[in-house]
């Protein structure tokens, strides 16, 4: 139990960032609050002001969970095999040839 609490903590994902959130909206934190509380902690590696107001928005509506829920349409980015090297054209030019 010798450990020092007061060490910022510089290794966090984005979905334990979102559980702190969670966390201390529960605990009747107002946003600014998990802010400032959160860069205590994280520094230039916390998520950013509009992202916290964001996702203590989502739980005031009853979002009860911290994942990225699935999106619909088309990925922005393909990481697959079959699409390695292929490209869309940029232009109408490019098009015709």
């Amino acid at each position: 139990m010798g450990e020092n609490m007061d060490a910022p903590l510089q290794d966090c994902t984005i979905k334990e960032q979102r559980g702190i959130v969670q966390f201390l909206w529960a605990e009747g934190a107002k946003p600014v609050e998990i802010l400032r509380r959160m860069l205590a902690q994280y520094g230039q590696s916390t998520m950013s002001q509009r992202k916290v107001y964001g996702w203590v928005e989502r739980f005031k509506s009853g979002r009860t969970h911290v994942t990225d829920e699935g999106r619909s349409g088309q990925p922005s980015t393909s990481r697959t095999q079959n699409h390695k090297g292929s490209r869309k054209a940029s232009s109408p030019q490019e098009y015709r040839n």
